[in-house]
């Protein structure tokens, strides 16, 4: 009897310590950053073009968010947000990242200054394993040959695209963003980076994990794989609707060959998904991809800024849950999911964006800080959407009301964003004293930004 009595109290002393470690066990982290997706490209915001049943999915496990505004409205800079919790422009981040002239003349650096903060700096200190799959469009690319390397910003693998320091052979035969001579098709890329993901977490097995999952996928051309209406040559009809939803069903498709590996290998219920969008999509469709939202990529309409937004954590985030109240930044990112897995921010950061953490389980609250935006510094380096999507070159969104306006204080426009989303009335003339406000505090803070420099 005294010997069961102490094969037991062994026993005890073995698990309970095992199951506070598996309790208390930092949970992976893997941000799908898709690229030009509409607010309603998928099913669950409203979506028609295709089904798209595993993204869906996402939403059902876990929160749909209503009001999440990317960094800017176009690639580099958006990305640069969610990456450093900063806005792009404090980094000389303003268009997206070309050759070096185009690069001086949208007043802008050649790449993300590596003293900037990074996220995944931030992750791979607090002990996870780091890496990077898909594109990254923060530097490198054309004629910028100086670029900073991954290990750079904190990241210990990595396979990426042709707009990076250092692009996948497997996916850049030639010099440029796609090839028909590439080992990896365009249309497999995202399926590709799904697999890296999953081999770098069982490399990685019993040691936390931050991953960007960052397709290539929705932005054009769209490229499908053979069949279904498709036969293979490119180009054929690289931006009509018909390859765009055969695009968007093999990047669903991927998305739940994610999920069923996340299971496969025992971390579904261990890891925080977030599924969104860098910016607006082009083409639009006539706005069909944005759910009536004004504008597209290149607009600081909502069209061009506000995004799709889903995170899964089962058991910490409700599932099928729908927050329509809450207003987030891409910047809020970095605060947020270092709160939510325990890593501690470096002392003496100052980010941008604030620790939502709460609304992000499950508890719904209005943003006490102002949103700011910018984009179009000049008529030379800058493309913009015709009317009635070109905006104003700047924007703040603070509680129910959105100014948009020029960096010269010309065309000002004031919308109430909760009675008027889809921006049709301009009430700044109703509302003058608001207006005052607001304008003030944009100039404020346009003026607060660095003036250019160049790495």
């Amino acid at each position: 009897m005294k010997k069961l009595v102490l094969s037991l109290l062994l026993l005890y002393c073995i698990l309970i310590p095992l199951l506070v470690i598996s309790q208390t066990r930092q949970p992976n982290v893997i941000i799908i950053l898709t690229d030009d997706m509409g607010y309603s490209d998928v099913s669950a915001f409203g979506g028609n073009f295709v089904p798209t049943p595993n993204i869906d999915r996402l939403a059902r496990n876990g929160l749909m968010l209503n009001q999440y505004y990317s960094g800017a409205p176009i690639c580099s800079p958006s990305r640069a947000s969610l990456l450093t919790g900063m806005y792009p422009g404090r980094w000389n981040f303003s268009t997206y990242l070309d050759n070096r002239k185009h690069n001086r003349e949208a007043e802008q650096a050649d790449f993300l200054n590596p003293d900037a903060p990074s996220i995944a700096r931030i992750f791979q200190t607090g002990g996870y394993a780091t890496a990077h799959f898909g594109k990254w469009h923060m530097g490198g690319g054309r004629d910028v040959k100086d670029a900073p390397g991954f290990e750079k910003y904190g990241y210990d693998a990595h396979a990426s695209t042709y707009e990076s320091p250092d692009p996948d052979p497997l996916i850049t035969a030639t010099n440029w963003i796609w090839s028909d001579k590439d080992s990896i098709k365009r249309w497999g890329r995202t399926k590709y980076f799904v697999d890296k993901t999953l081999d770098f977490m069982k490399s990685r097995k019993g040691k936390p994990c931050f991953i960007n999952l960052w397709p290539d996928d929705v932005h054009t051309p769209w490229v499908p794989m053979a069949g279904e209406g498709y036969n293979g040559k490119f180009p054929m009809g690289p931006e009509t609707e018909a390859a765009f939803k055969l695009v968007l069903k093999e990047l669903d498709k991927q998305i739940g060959r994610l999920m069923a590996g996340l299971k496969e290998i025992g971390e579904d219920k261990n890891t925080i998904i977030i599924f969104t969008s860098d910016n607006g999509p082009l083409p639009s469709f006539r706005g069909s991809r944005t759910a009536s939202l004004r504008g597209s990529k290149l607009s600081l309409y909502e069209g061009g800024i506000r995004m799709p937004f889903l995170i899964s954590w089962p058991g910490h985030i409700p599932a099928g849950k729908t927050d329509s109240l809450s207003e987030i930044s891409a910047i809020d990112l970095l605060p947020s999911l270092a709160s939510m897995a325990g890593v501690k921010l470096p002392a003496g950061y100052k980010g941008d964006g604030i620790d939502r953490s709460k609304v992000f389980t499950g508890r719904p609250s209005l943003r006490k800080k102002n949103m700011f935006w910018e984009y179009g510094r000049n008529d030379i380096a800058y493309k913009y959407p015709k009317a009635p999507n070109r905006s104003p070159n700047l924007a703040v969104r603070s509680g129910e009301w959105k100014l948009l306006m020029n960096i010269d204080g010309s065309d000002v426009q004031l919308y109430n964003i909760i009675k008027d989303k889809d921006e049709t009335t301009n009430v700044s003339t109703e509302n003058v004293g608001i207006a005052k406000q607001l304008k003030s505090e944009l100039s404020s803070w346009w003026k607060s930004l660095p003036s250019f420099k160049h790495f």
